[in-house]
């Protein structure tokens, strides 16, 4: 056990789908897992673990912001052996081009955040993620004729900020979330796994957002994208 997670090594599997939300953690555990468990609710980040098409996966949720899913992740990683972490959630887009409801793998993120250097002497602004996994992202994408788009994603520590525009321009951000930068730095100093889909909720260009409602159960196809490709690790 560790100060987060309440249950034994044994009780999480490998293989970790993460979103954001405690509920639409249970959403998805209820949904799409068969014998699943409830093994983790310390501060009610819920975690379930079950099996997908013969495949062990552990539903995780991650809280909100790179502080929390840096600590969730670091543990899944570091002491229960979790191979791989695929999150899945909401962003912003910046773009004309990218709507809501459009599904994206984050191939990378920039953030000002000071998370990677604190965490592991990281220094660099923009860290990839698993471009393996990405590929099989992509190619079960388009055998599910799933719709998705490869971009770079602009992390922030605080979700009610003052936007750069030039800045975002000079690094090709297309939109803005708050979690992959800490997933990905965590998965580069250990040697692990990691990607990041999400779907877009909010236009910064058209104003349209998505309900909390939406936000929590809408995202199906997203669920289903990350499932098929972890499986395939």
């Amino acid at each position: 056990m560790t100060p987060h997670i309440e249950c034994e090594k044994s009780k999480i599997a490998p293989l970790v789908i993460m979103p954001g939300d405690p509920r639409r953690a249970k959403y998805i555990a209820e949904n799409f897992l068969e014998s699943v468990k409830l093994v983790n609710s310390v501060r009610e980040e819920y975690a379930y673990t079950g099996y997908y098409k013969g495949t062990r996966i552990t539903i995780f949720s991650s809280g909100m912001g790179n502080a929390s899913m840096g600590i969730y992740s670091h543990e899944l990683f570091n002491f229960y052996d979790v191979k791989a972490i695929i999150r899945i959630g909401s962003c912003g887009s910046y773009c004309s081009d990218i709507n809501v409801h459009d599904i994206l793998v984050l191939k990378d993120v920039f953030s000002n955040s000071n998370y990677a250097k604190e965490y592991a002497n990281i220094k660099d602004k923009i860290i990839p993620s698993n471009d393996t996994l990405n590929n099989i992202i992509s190619e079960t994408a388009s055998n599910l004729n799933i719709k998705i788009k490869s971009v770079t994603g602009n992390n922030v520590d605080a979700f009610y900020c003052k936007i750069n525009y030039d800045e975002l321009k000079q690094h090709n951000c297309k939109v803005v979330e708050m979690e992959s930068f800490a997933l990905f730095a965590n998965a580069k100093a250990l040697n692990k796994v990691a990607s990041a889909l999400v779907t877009v909720s909010d236009s910064f260009i058209t104003g349209e957002k998505l309900s909390s409602i939406e936000r929590e159960k809408d995202f199906d196809e997203m669920v289903i994208l990350a499932l098929e490709s972890i499986i395939k690790i």
